[in-house]
C-alpha cells in the first residue's frame, strides 16, 4: 500500500510540468486524483480539456483512480464546483495541492498593472479561493465528529522568498502564497488541517522557456531538474504522515529538501526614545554592517 491509500486529492493545475507529476506521484501512492486544469498557455490564455484529460488517462492505464476538471481557481464558484468534484466523485477530499499558475517575464518599468493584476488573481486568489472552499467542506466534516488529516500543499516559489528581476506580479504572489501558508497553518492547525509550502526548483513550461540552458537535461547521469524529483515531497506532505509538520515552507529540487526559516528580525538598535531624522542614518549603516549577507535576487 501506498502513503496516500484512499485519500482524495485535488492537484490544481496538474495538466503539465510539475503538477502532472504530482498527480502521477499521488495516485501511484494510492490517492484517488482530480486532475484540474484549464490547459491554457504559459500566460495564462486559451483553454483545452484535453491536456488534464490525458493525465487522468496515464493514471487510470495504470490501475489508478482519477478524473479531470476544468474550472477556474480563481473563480469563487469554480473552486465551489472544483471540492464538490472531488468529493461527489470519490466520497470525500482530504488533499489540496494548489499548484495552477501563469508568468510572462516582464520588467518592471514596462510591467502593466493588468499583467499584475491576472498573475496574482491565478496565483494567489486561486490558492485562497480552492483553499477557502475545502475548509468549508473539512469544517463541516469536524463538526460532525469526524477526525480531519487534512492537508493544504501550496506551491510558492524562490522567486517569491528571495526575488526576481522581471518577474515582479509572479514573485509577489509567490510571497504573498508564503504568508498565507503560515498563516493557514497558525489558524487551521486545530482543527486538523494542516498547511505547508514548497519553492520547486525543475525544469518546466516556465523554466525551460525562460532558461533553457539552466535547465536542460543532461546527457547522461542524474538530472536534477528533472520535475519528478520534487513530487515526492509533495506527496508525503499531502499524506497522513505529515501530521507533526504545519506551516513550514521548504525549497525542493533534484535530490535538495531546504527547511526556509522565513522572516526574523535582524541586528537592531533600541534607542528607548524617539529618534531624530539625523541620526537614522548612521544608526542604518551600523545595521547593515551587522547583517546577515542576504540572498540574491534571482536573475541578477
Amino acid at each position: 500500500m501506498g502513503i496516500c491509500e484512499g485519500r482524495v486529492v485535488i492537484v490544481t493545475g496538474g495538466g503539465r510540468g510539475l503538477g502532472r507529476e504530482y498527480a502521477l506521484a499521488f495516485a501511484a501512492e494510492g490517492a484517488r486524483v482530480v486532475v484540474n486544469d484549464l490547459g491554457g498557455s504559459l500566460a495564462g490564455s486559451g483553454r483545452d480539456t484535453a491536456v488534464a484529460q490525458a493525465v487522468v488517462d496515464e493514471i487510470t492505464a495504470a490501475g489508478g483512480m482519477a478524473v479531470a476538471n476544468g474550472d477556474d481557481v480563481a473563480d469563487w464558484d469554480g473552486a465551489g464546483r472544483l471540492v464538490a468534484c472531488a468529493v461527489e466523485r470519490f466520497g470525500g477530499l482530504d488533499t489540496i495541492v494548489n499548484n495552477a499558475g501563469i508568468l510572462q517575464m516582464v520588467p518592471f518599468i514596462d510591467d502593466t498593472v493588468e499583467n499584475f493584476d491576472h498573475t496574482i488573481r491565478v496565483h494567489l486568489r486561486g490558492h485562497f479561493c480552492v483553499a477557502r472552499r475545502a475548509t468549508d467542506y473539512w469544517l463541516n466534516e469536524h463538526r460532525a465528529g469526524r477526525a480531519l488529516a487534512a492537508r493544504i500543499v501550496n506551491i510558492s516559489s524562490g522567486a517569491g522568498l528571495h526575488g526576481a528581476a522581471g518577474q515582479a506580479p509572479y514573485a509577489a504572489a509567490k510571497a504573498g502564497i508564503a504568508a498565507l501558508t503560515i498563516t493557514q497553518a497558525a489558524e487551521l492547525g486545530q482543527y486538523g488541517i494542516n498547511a505547508n509550502a514548497i519553492a520547486p526548483t525543475a525544469r518546466t513550461r516556465m523554466t525551460t522557456e525562460f532558461w533553457p540552458e539552466a535547465t536542460a537535461k543532461p546527457n547522461s547521469g542524474f538530472d536534477p531538474m528533472d520535475p519528478a524529483t520534487v513530487a515526492p515531497a509533495v506527496t508525503w506532505l499531502g499524506s497522513e504522515l505529515s501530521g507533526a509538520v504545519n506551516g513550514c515552507v521548504f525549497e525542493v529540487g533534484g535530490g535538495m529538501i531546504a527547511l526556509e526559516e522565513g522572516w526574523h528580525m535582524g541586528p537592531m538598535i533600541d534607542r528607548q526614545r524617539k529618534w531624530e531624522p539625523a541620526e537614522v542614518g548612521p544608526a542604518i549603516a551600523a545595521l547593515l554592517a551587522r547583517r546577515r549577507p542576504p540572498a540574491p535576487v534571482w536573475n541578477t
